[in-house]
């Protein structure tokens, strides 16, 4: 991502200031609804799965490598597919192709891979013309005899300074230290760097504070022929690294519908935002940035809400928590920011519909790293769970490190 410079800083506080004198401009909905939260009703869209049709089903595990992988649409048009295959920690685009009449994309490669985890994301428009966007994931089949980790960062990647290494594995751990022992974290320059079970299937890794800028950090995964449960045996013997890029935090304060940007301590801007309504706050707490979509759907019905809402193309989408709490654009409420806490949970920018570069969101969106710190503050909910997405760290020192399995 850009950094800011000078010019750039002055821009954004006259645009700042804009968007707070044209705040009240727009209307909202009575009561104030919308996605995750950010309120405004839009009008009913069709179901994600009906407008855009994705085999094999999202979240589906174990699928078999002769299954096939397929886009297609019952009207419409695609506009964009984007497949990432993620295996020991190195992420892969998947080639394929929109065929000729715009319904259905297909990959070029053959077979589904063993051991890895497929991410798809596309933008449709449907038989009337509406955009919309889905987001689906699902893992491939490991041989019963086996278990792999799914490693969060990928291997390469230049991260914020709140990223926590997270081992995800293919199935539960029954001798974690066994396990533990054959992780090994290491940091140049060095740090102090302890790990942490969450539940039997779940290892993370962070030192005490956020990393410093200009970390290089390797994880080396010894697990093969590692026993982590009884007759199941690791099949990874792998290196990866990633870079710790500049700091940037940011403070979300609930009550005065503010956010202050801060990158490596320095004040980058105040942005307007609008947080959780009182029915439905947003957590308080740190969170991580776990993923960055330029667009997406957001269902209320997804993350165990009614059907409130349901947006096909929220832009600048920035995930927070596995629960469903998001930063994102919101164009359909323009006056909240700044304003009112009206979403359900999230936290929202000023945006257009499609995003914008030179909005609130899309400044935001433009300037930030998958692990940046995001910190909400008097917020009327409770603190952010550690293990709902990267967010150990809300764990005191003390209580992380009593959760090594190796004492």
């Amino acid at each position: 991502m850009r950094h800011v410079h000078g010019g750039a800083r002055r821009a954004w506080a006259a645009l700042a200031a804009a968007v707070m004198g044209t705040a009240l401009l727009a209307g909202c909905s009575a009561d104030g609804s919308g996605p995750l939260g950010m309120g405004g009703a839009v009008g009913r869209s069709p179901a994600p799965e009906d407008v855009i049709r994705v085999n094999p089903d999202d979240g589906a595990k174990g699928v078999r490598p002769g299954d096939r992988l397929r886009v297609r649409l019952p009207g419409g048009r695609l506009e964009k597919v984007s497949v990432v295959r993620s295996q020991d920690a190195q992420d892969s685009p998947v080639p394929g192709r929109i065929s000729a009449d715009g319904l259905t994309w297909t990959p070029e490669e053959g077979q589904l891979a063993l051991a890895a985890k497929y991410t798809v994301d596309v933008v449709a428009l449907d038989a009337r013309g509406r955009r919309s966007a889905r987001h689906t994931t699902f893992t491939t089949y490991v041989p019963d005899e086996r278990f792999i980790g799914y490693v969060t960062p990928e291997n390469r990647a230049t991260v914020g300074t709140g990223m926590i290494v997270s081992l995800a594995f293919s199935r539960e751990i029954t001798d974690r230290a066994a396990v533990q022992r054959a992780v090994h974290v290491t940091a140049r320059p060095p740090v102090e760097i302890r790990p942490h079970w969450f539940g039997k299937d779940r290892l993370d890794f962070r030192p005490e504070r956020y990393w410093k800028p200009g970390t290089e950090v390797t994880v080396d995964l010894d697990l093969r022929d590692v026993e982590g449960a009884h007759g199941v045996y690791g099949l990874q013997d792998k290196t990866f690294s990633f870079t710790v890029g500049r700091s940037q935090v940011s403070l979300v304060d609930a009550a005065r519908h503010t956010m202050d940007v801060r990158r490596d301590g320095e004040l980058l801007a105040t942005v307007p935002i609008t947080a959780g309504a009182p029915k439905h706050p947003t957590y308080n707490g740190k969170m991580v940035v776990m993923d960055m979509l330029e667009v997406t759907r957001m269902n209320s019905q997804t993350v165990g809400f009614g059907g409130e809402y349901d947006i096909p193309d929220v832009p600048h989408a920035m995930k927070l928590t596995d629960s469903g709490t998001f930063l994102h654009g919101n164009y359909w409420a323009p006056e909240a920011p700044g304003t009112a806490n009206i979403s359900h949970g999230c936290v929202g920018l000023r945006d257009v519909k499609g995003g914008g570069s030179d909005t609130p969101a899309g400044w935001f969106f433009d300037r930030s790293l998958v692990g940046d710190v995001v910190e909400v503050v008097n917020s009327k909910d409770k603190m952010v769970s550690p293990d709902n997405g990267l967010g150990g760290w809300n764990m005191g020192w003390k209580e992380w490190k009593a959760g090594s399995a190796v004492k």
